[in-house]
C-alpha cells in the first residue's frame, strides 16, 4: 500500500514573485489577485474567529461548541453539512459540477495544557480530565489556527466558483490529539456515506518557522505513535520497613532505565526509535510504600519491523524488572485506539502542489525539512487509499524569530508548550492563500 508514496510538508510567504507574476492567465498569479481581494475584505473577521477558537478550547471527544461553530461556518457559505461524524465529526460538502473530488481537512481539539502566553485572549478554560483532576484547556498545537484557515479557504474557493469544477469536502476532524479521531469518522463511514476525494489536503502549524513560509518533506515525514501504559505491582507497607514490602516504585524506576537500552543497545542506529515515559505516579505519602505504581510511555518508529521489537521489548524489559524484585507481573496494555500510523505524503500530489507553491510564494519561502517523529492521523486517509498531502505553516513574526536565533536568545516552544502561539494575522494569511492555491491547482478550470 505503501509502495511508490513519498512524505511531504509545506511552509511558504504571501508575497507573490516576479516570476508568479508572469503566469499566463487562469495561472497562479491571477488566482492569487483573486484570493488576496477576498482575503483582504475577511481577514478582520477570520483574525476575531482566530481568537474566539483560542480563548474557548476544547478536549478531545468534547468539541462540541468548536464543531458546532465549524458546521454553522460551512452552512452559511453553502456547504451541505453534516455533524456528529465520528462523535462530533463535521463534513461539509460543497457541489459545483463534475470533477475532482478534494478533502480539505482540519482538526478541532485542544490540549490539557495550562496556557502562559500572556496574549490578551489567552485560555482560562479549566476542565475535569477523564481521571477527574482540574486541567487547563489550550490549543497548544495550532488547531485553533487550523480551523481558521480552513474557514477562510471556505470562504475563499465558495466565492470563486466561476474559477473551479468539482466537488469541496471540508471535513473538521475531533481527537487527533488522542490519534482517534481519524479512524473514528472512517468507522463511521467517512467514505461510505459520503464520496471519496480523488485528493486529501491539510496544513500543520510550525513553532519554529516564520511566518509566511511553508515547509516540506518528500520521504518520511511522521512516525509512527504508540500509547503504552504499565501498572506496576508490589505489596505496600511502612516506609520505615522497606524490607516488609515489595516497592513497585524501585520496579518502576528500574524499568524506566532499562527502558533507555532498547534504543541505545537493541536498535538498529540507523532505524529511528524513541521510547519516552511521560508520566510515573506511585503513591500518596512520604512514609508510605505502595501497592502499585503506573508508567505512562509514548513509543515513535518508523518502521513496522522496529515498531513490533520495541513494543515486545517494552514488555519483556517490565516483566523482568518486576521478576528480579520479586513482584508480581505488571500489567502492560497498548491502547489500539491511539496507534497513529505513520503518515506518508502521495508522491505524485506532493510535488504537484510544491511546484504550484513555489511560483506562488516564491522558491527561497518553500523548505524542504527532514523527517521528525511526530504523528499525525491524517496519515489514515492515506491508508484508505486516498493520496494525500500535509504541509506546514510558519507562525512566528520575524522579530522574534530573529531574537530567538541571536547568541543568548531565548529558545522558541515547541509544539505543545505553554508558551506556544502564532502570530495570526501574517499566519492566517499564509495559510488561506496556500491551502486556496493548493485546492484550486486540482480543481481549478
Amino acid at each position: 500500500m505503501r509502495t511508490g508514496r513519498r512524505w511531504g510538508f509545506i511552509f511558504g510567504v504571501v508575497a507573490v514573485t516576479a516570476g508568479a507574476q508572469a503566469q499566463p492567465p487562469g495561472g497562479p498569479s491571477e488566482r492569487t489577485a483573486a484570493i488576496t481581494r477576498r482575503l483582504d475584505a475577511e481577514l478582520p473577521d477570520l483574525e476575531n474567529l482566530y481568537k474566539h477558537l483560542h480563548s474557548h478550547p476544547e478536549l478531545s471527544l468534547h468539541e462540541w461548541q468548536t464543531a458546532a461553530r465549524m458546521a454553522k461556518e460551512l452552512s452559511a457559505l453553502g456547504f451541505e453539512v453534516t455533524t456528529g461524524v465520528g462523535g462530533t465529526g463535521v463534513v461539509g460538502l460543497l457541489k459545483n459540477g463534475p470533477g475532482p473530488i478534494v478533502l480539505v481537512r482540519t482538526d478541532l481539539d485542544a490540549l490539557p495544557v495550562t496556557e502562559r502566553t500572556n496574549r490578551p485572549y489567552a485560555s482560562t478554560v479549566k476542565v475535569r480530565d477523564k481521571a477527574g483532576n482540574e486541567v487547563g484547556v489550550m490549543h497548544a498545537c495550532g488547531h485553533d489556527m487550523h480551523m481558521t484557515c480552513w474557514i477562510g479557504t471556505a470562504r475563499v474557493l465558495a466565492s470563486m466558483k466561476d474559477a473551479w469544477k468539482g466537488t469541496l469536502m471540508f471535513i473538521g476532524q475531533p481527537a487527533e490529539e488522542i490519534g482517534s479521531g481519524a479512524r473514528m469518522m472512517l468507522d463511521d463511514g467517512l467514505f461510505r456515506r459520503f464520496p471519496k476525494p480523488d485528493f486529501a489536503l491539510a496544513l500543520h502549524c510550525d513553532s519554529r518557522l516564520q511566518a509566511g513560509r511553508v515547509a516540506f518533506t518528500e520521504g518520511l515525514a511522521l512516525a509512527n505513535v504508540d500509547s503504552v501504559d504499565i501498572l506496576v505491582h508490589g505489596r505496600g507497607g511502612h516506609g520505615s520497613a522497606p524490607h516488609t514490602t515489595v516497592d513497585p516504585i524501585v520496579v518502576a524506576s528500574r524499568i524506566v532505565l532499562d527502558l533507555q537500552t532498547i534504543v541505545s543497545r537493541e536498535t538498529n542506529p540507523l532505524d529511528p526509535c524513541v521510547v519516552t515515559v511521560g508520566s510515573i505516579h506511585g503513591g500518596t505519602k512520604h512514609n508510605i510504600i505502595p501497592n502499585e505504581c503506573k508508567l505512562q510511555i509514548t513509543v515513535r518508529t518508523t518502521k513496522d519491523d522496529v515498531r513490533k521489537h520495541t513494543l515486545e521489548a517494552i514488555e519483556r524489559i517490565a516483566k523482568a524488572a518486576a521478576t528480579v524484585a520479586g513482584a508480581p507481573a505488571p500489567e502492560v496494555r497498548i491502547d489500539p485506539n491511539e496507534f497513529t500510523p505513520s503518515l506518508a505524503n502521495d508522491r505524485t500530489l506532493t510535488r504537484r502542489t510544491v511546484g504550484v507553491l513555489k511560483q506562488v510564494l516564491g522558491d527561497a519561502n518553500v523548505e524542504e525539512r527532514p523527517p521528525v517523529m511526530g504523528g499525525e492521523d491524517f496519515s489514515r486517509y492515506g491508508r484508505a487509499g486516498v493520496p494525500i498531502f500535509m504541509f506546514w505553516l510558519g507562525t512566528i513574526p520575524e522579530d522574534r524569530w530573529s531574537a530567538a536565533h541571536r547568541e543568548g536568545g531565548t529558545p522558541l516552544p515547541s509544539l505543545h508548550s505553554d508558551l506556544f502561539w502564532p502570530e495570526p494575522q501574517p499566519t492566517i494569511r499564509t495559510g488561506v492563500l496556500s491551502m486556496s492555491h493548493a485546492v484550486l491547482n486540482l480543481v481549478g478550470k
